[in-house]
């Protein structure tokens, strides 16, 4: 049997910059106005979003920024934070 040749094609996402990439991350984790109502308690999709923008600091080194987002990021996983009520619906 002929072995078929393969042309390796090129990879987008290594044109793009670490800080870029991390940014397209956050953005993607982001919880959108849409949904904020649904997933203002998930708390993977909360860590995941702080994370991901704690990255972005990190490498922007705003390590402040970065602490304070890790920290919010392991705050939702370990359950030492909620998300508070609704304004609208106090």
């Amino acid at each position: 049997m002929p072995e078929s040749t393969q042309i390796a094609q090129p990879n987008p996402l290594a044109q793009l910059s670490t800080l870029e990439l991390a940014q397209a991350l956050a953005e993607r984790l982001s919880i959108k106005p849409n949904d904020w109502h649904r997933l203002k308690s998930n708390r993977p999709a909360r860590a995941g979003e702080q994370a991901a923008a704690a990255l972005v600091f990190l490498l922007k080194e705003e390590t402040e920024e970065a602490l304070v987002r890790f920290h919010q990021a392991s705050g939702w996983l370990d359950r030492s934070i909620s998300a508070p009520p609704c304004p609208t619906h106090r």
